[in-house]
């Protein structure tokens, strides 16, 4: 892989777990009784922060991964059911499973890192 590109799908990759993990501990803080959330929020969130820093330790990428993607339906389904598409999640999604592929392709043949 070029090296320019190598460097641009590192940068996406660090920067989409980094802007996941902060608003997950964004919302499990207003999420926090008293604050106005409730436990299933904070569970959510909860959930995808850890998944968010497992994602963003290469060893731990794919169950990050997985955790994120499943806080990602989650969210959009309730969201949904509300009458509110938060199309923003299917961004971060598509974001997590091109890391997830690139990293997979890079494991199936070193070659192309």
């Amino acid at each position: 892989m070029p090296r320019d590109l190598d460097r641009a799908f590192t940068f996406f990759h660090a920067t989409l777990g980094v802007v996941v993990l902060v608003e997950s501990v964004r919302t499990a803080v207003h999420a926090l009784p008293g604050r106005g959330g409730g436990h299933p929020l904070l569970l959510l969130a909860s959930v995808e922060a850890i998944g968010a820093a497992l994602f963003l330790w290469p060893p731990t990428l794919a169950i990050g991964a997985a955790a994120m993607l499943l806080t990602f339906a989650v969210a959009f389904l309730v969201h949904a059911l509300r009458g509110e598409y938060n199309f923003g999640l299917l961004v971060y999604a598509a974001g997590t499973i091109l890391v997830l592929a690139r990293r997979r392709a890079i494991a199936a043949d070193p070659a192309r890192a």
